[in-house]
């Protein structure tokens, strides 16, 4: 029941997500106006290079991922797949691009359950490896945004918290399996192994960090590429897009209320960024991003189309191993 009423409450979120977004752009409209916007070439080619190199490591991770739990997938192929079902994940439901991602790797032997198993990992992954990002962030420049003068004297107590998960799962690594397990018995799965050590675990947060940084180099070199060609963009401006990337991208990520998190993430960067570079500036940026990333992911998806024609797997499904 919970969700069918999410589903019917889904269109509204994202009708809310537009206003908002519409709102923030509104407001600031005059600000806007001031700006004299010129496309650098050269800062928006290393912005896409930047792009590559980021979804090569993130599926680096899931290839691991499936690795550790006994699938066996070439690099090639979960590239491929990766592509193919990257852009089913902004049809509302939040369910679409795993499910796709299962079925494509079915017809490689991989049974749904090694799957749906390495999409939870890999989420768990990535979520927290953003946490010793925001950790340092937080820290070293003491901004946390629009929340500044609320949070006040609890700031340390928070940097703090946010390191706890990382620090926990480190020590538990097999309690992150656990979890995953529980979540696949809940979807009527079986159970799965997992050879996942502190040392695998460890390297896979590392790589996941790294990864982060890339997106956020992407995101602060396509900040230059749109520049103001009269003043330009000072350093400090750079780093925090770099930075402030990762955790409003998980803040999106989490919100699970709209396809891909929009309006939550770009919400997130307003209220992190806004004190600090403006609110009209940051919200074309965090739009601009959004774009960005889906036309790339449109070019990587019908590439990742035209070689999964010619160097895919069989048209007939490979037959897959019955759950228990």
């Amino acid at each position: 029941m919970g969700r069918s009423w999410f589903d019917r409450l889904q269109p509204v979120f994202i009708l809310l997500a537009l206003g908002f977004v519409a709102y923030l752009l509104q407001s600031q409209w005059a600000t806007l106006r001031s700006y004299s916007w010129q496309l650098q070439r050269g800062w928006l080619t290393l912005s896409a290079c930047l792009m590559l190199a980021s979804w090569s490591v993130e599926v680096y991770i899931w290839y691991t991922l499936v690795g550790l739990i006994g699938g066996l997938l070439s690099y090639g192929a979960a590239l491929r797949l990766w592509w193919l079902s990257a852009l089913i994940r902004y049809i509302p439901g939040n369910v679409w691009q795993p499910l796709s991602l299962t079925l494509y790797c079915q017809r490689y032997g991989v049974r749904a359950e090694i799957t749906l198993a390495s999409i939870v990992l890999y989420q768990a992954v990535v979520i927290l490896a953003v946490m010793p990002i925001a950790a340092c962030y937080f820290q070293i420049t003491g901004n946390w945004g629009l929340l500044t003068g609320l949070i006040g004297n609890m700031a340390p107590w928070l940097v703090a918290l946010t390191l706890v998960p990382v620090l926990f799962f480190l020590i538990r690594p097999g309690m992150l399996v656990s979890m995953m397990n529980w979540l696949l018995r809940k979807a009527g799965r079986a159970a799965v192994e997992a050879n996942l050590t502190t040392g695998r675990l460890c390297w896979l947060l590392i790589i996941a960090a790294f990864n982060w940084l890339l997106w956020g180099a992407c995101f602060g070199t396509l900040a230059l590429a749109l520049q103001d060609s009269d003043h330009g963009l000072p350093a400090y401006f750079v780093l925090h897009l770099v930075a402030v990337y990762p955790v409003a991208y998980v803040i999106g990520l989490l919100s699970l209320i709209t396809p891909s998190g929009f309006g939550v993430r770009e919400g997130a960067f307003y209220l992190l960024l806004a004190p600090v570079i403006g609110g009209g500036l940051v919200t074309v940026l965090a739009l601009a991003m959004r774009v960005w990333n889906i036309l790339g992911e449109v070019v990587m998806a019908l590439l990742s189309f035209l070689a999964e024609r010619r160097w895919g797997a069989p048209t007939m499904p490979i037959p897959v191993e019955p759950a228990l």
